[in-house]
């Protein structure tokens, strides 16, 4: 565990960072008493699922997949 007061890791701050972010225990402290810890956020690992959305749309056009007009020329 590393413990740094607060004007040490304002000035350095990035490295501070790197070391939270390889796992190290990065400890801020004022006046030599710890304060708040630096760690890296954890993100949600949504898994999608298929069929997740069934029921959900009510309403599809027929003519849903119809070329736009716009584009004529290109057909």
């Amino acid at each position: 565990m590393s413990q740094f007061n607060i004007a040490e890791a304002k000035s350095h701050f990035s490295e501070l960072v790197k070391k939270a972010l390889t796992g190290e225990d990065v400890v801020i402290a004022r006046d030599n008493k710890p304060i708040l810890r630096l760690v890296p956020v954890k993100r949600a690992s949504k898994v999608r699922q298929p069929g997740s959305a069934k029921g959900k749309i009510l309403f599809i056009s027929p003519d849903f997949d119809k070329p736009l007009d716009d584009f004529a020329e290109y057909r």
